[in-house]
């Protein structure tokens, strides 16, 4: 049977339209006291109180003036309600008989009524702190041709040891390999599209271990899997199976035996988790560990963080119960559990990375949220790119942001040679109706903590939902790549996209210096 595959995307990612804002346990919401609080009569007093009693033990406080009153109305609230035991018809909200636990009907419809009081009609834009200027910065187009199918491009990864490019696409599974002259080649059909590679440093070695997410949407539908692909022959052996969503693999020698160990991040949807595998020869599986079974995780790091010789980790969770938390080796065999940061549920955080932005010997926290896909699909005046200051022992505190719409990756590199960190960023759900150049900006770093962000004129080209950083050319200077998944998780009403949906990747090859 043939299958139409830009409505096959379409068709697949609007099945997550029904995503709920936050993400609990099936067991309802706990919250910190009993439901005896006796109304005062104060509707702002009454909610406020009623909101940190039951709306901050899954997740951290969402303040009205977050989203905009038909929002919390017509989407978040009766999709929060449930979880309290509270019963929706509608935008209507009753009490079954036998839902005896939870709140009460009164004390929750003192939560409907601050919120529908206290919440805006609508957001206000953020000021940006520089404005945007659209050139091409140090960066020139590099492109392959255009293929005959729309492309869903979920990976774009450089192999710079072996001098490959490698892209995952979302319908066909297909595995395409692309040499120095952009000329593609299948090599793999996968079980599913792959999010996340794994190449072997040295030259000529290694199979490429890949990350398949199984279901790109977010559904607790365990059917990821991590795949070893030989390159030369296109075989694929599985490494692990029944994954939730798995989004990342990290490879790290965790217990000091001289052997790496496999960290995959499970994002899972109300289930997942971070997981840690003993590997054997060949690829083997011995022993697998849960790390922690919080769902949600978007990105993780493997560093020794505390500088006592064994490996930590640092792992970014973007729903539900969003934050920054950091996963200390007790030198056992497991890890004690440091929160560094929590993040409002409605951030949808998205990416983070570590580097020393102000030179004071410390990495600070470079951070991006902007996941627009829930049921609270408005542009948001906080989504975008953040730099909190490490003041010591990984204590954050913000120190600049830039708003982006719907902002989904940032890396750092020194891109025009100076001796100071730039950022490149990306942004899926960008204002694609109004101002598409936020979808790429390079923010060059001029002084600490001072930027001037491009524009990079690319929004014609595709739709990023992925990102990498890499000399994909050799020639000494950090590219970007960028893959183009360009039909599906429209956010905006009356919008048509008019990007090129054939591209599968482009390349803005840094060309300073006029080389």
């Amino acid at each position: 049977m043939k299958v139409n595959r830009k409505f096959y995307g379409i068709f697949c990612l609007l099945s997550s339209a029904v995503l709920v804002l936050v993400t609990a346990s099936l067991d309802g919401c706990r919250h910190k006291g009993a439901d005896d609080y006796q109304l005062t009569g104060d509707t702002i007093a009454d909610g406020k109180y009623l909101v940190k009693q039951y709306c901050t033990g899954c997740h951290a406080e969402t303040e009205p003036d977050m989203l905009t009153r038909d929002v919390w109305r017509m989407h978040t609230l009766p999709s929060m309600a449930h979880y309290l035991k509270i019963s929706t018809y509608g935008s209507d909200f009753y009490k079954k008989p036998e839902d005896t636990g939870g709140i009460s009907i009164v004390n929750w419809q003192a939560i409907v009524n601050y919120y529908n009081k206290v919440a805006p009609v609508e957001l206000k834009p953020a000021k940006a702190p520089a404005a945007l200027q659209k050139d091409w910065a140090v960066f020139g187009l590099k492109k392959p041709q255009p293929v005959t199918n729309v492309s869903f491009t979920t990976m774009v990864a450089a192999d710079t040891a072996n001098g490959k490019i490698y892209t995952s696409d979302l319908v066909t599974t297909e595995l395409t390999a692309w040499d120095k002259d952009l000329n593609g080649k299948q090599i793999a059909i996968l079980p599913s599209a792959a999010v996340d590679a794994q190449f072997d440093k040295q030259k000529g070695a290694g199979n490429i271990m890949l990350s398949c997410i199984g279901r790109i949407d977010a559904v607790d539908y365990p059917s990821g899997r991590i795949v070893a692909v030989n390159p030369g022959t296109g075989n694929v052996k599985d490494v692990a199976a029944d994954l939730p969503r798995p989004v990342q693999i990290l490879k790290a020698d965790f217990d000091k035996d001289g052997r790496d160990e496999m960290v995959v991040c499970g994002q899972g949807f109300t289930k997942g988790g971070i997981y840690l595998y003993k590997m054997g020869d060949n690829q083997s599986v011995l022993k697998k560990n849960v790390i922690t079974d919080r769902p949600g995780a978007v990105q993780a790091l493997a560093q020794d963080f505390n500088k006592d010789g064994w490996t930590d980790l640092m792992v970014l969770f973007g729903t539900g119960n969003e934050g920054l938390a950091m996963y200390i080796n007790d030198k056992k065999g497991g890890f004690i559990t440091r929160e560094l940061l929590q993040f409002p549920p409605v951030y949808g955080s998205t990416s983070f990375q570590l580097s020393d932005i102000d030179h004071d010997g410390n990495p600070d926290l470079i951070y991006t949220c902007g996941y627009n896909y829930h049921d609270s699909r408005i542009l948001k005046p906080y989504h975008g790119l953040y730099i909190y200051k490490n003041t010591g022992n990984f204590n954050f505190k913000q120190q600049w942001f830039y708003p982006i719409n719907g902002a989904t990756k940032a890396i750092a590199a020194d891109f025009d040679a100076d001796g100071d960190l730039d950022i490149a960023t990306t942004a899926f759900f960008a204002d694609m109706k109004n101002n598409p150049a936020e979808e790429c900006i390079y923010f060059d770093q001029v002084k600490p903590m001072q930027f001037t962000p491009h524009a990079i004129p690319v929004s014609q080209y595709g739709r990023w939902m992925n990102m990498q950083v890499a000399d994909w050319n050799g020639d000494g200077k950090p590219d970007i790549l960028l893959g183009n998944y360009a039909s599906g998780f429209l956010f905006q009403p009356d919008f048509r996209p008019n990007w090129d949906e054939h591209l599968p990747f482009i390349i803005l090859q840094n060309n300073r210096g006029g080389k």
